[in-house]
């Protein structure tokens, strides 16, 4: 072997001695320091509704969202009414 091939040996082998421990680490407890997190507003009656009616009809993602809309929309015109 060269020395270099050696030395590059050397520092793999001490890599994985000293990285192993700190990869090993389970993350730390969540510490009140933490970010906040993002406050939400409380749901309407009629986005609920809405919800479980896209529920019972077993939508998901753009059908869902775009049949939410558009409940919401009829429910809030319905209670101005």
């Amino acid at each position: 072997m060269t020395i270099s091939s050696r030395l590059a040996a050397a520092i793999g082998a001490s890599f994985l001695l000293f990285a192993t421990p700190v990869l090993a680490q389970t993350p730390a407890a969540k510490s009140d320091t933490a970010p906040m997190a993002k406050t939400s507003k409380p749901r309407s009656a009629e986005s609920l509704e809405c919800s479980k009616e896209a529920d019972a009809k077993g939508l998901h993602g753009k059908e869902r969202k775009k049949f939410r809309s558009e409940c919401k929309k009829e429910a809030m015109s319905k209670s101005k009414q």
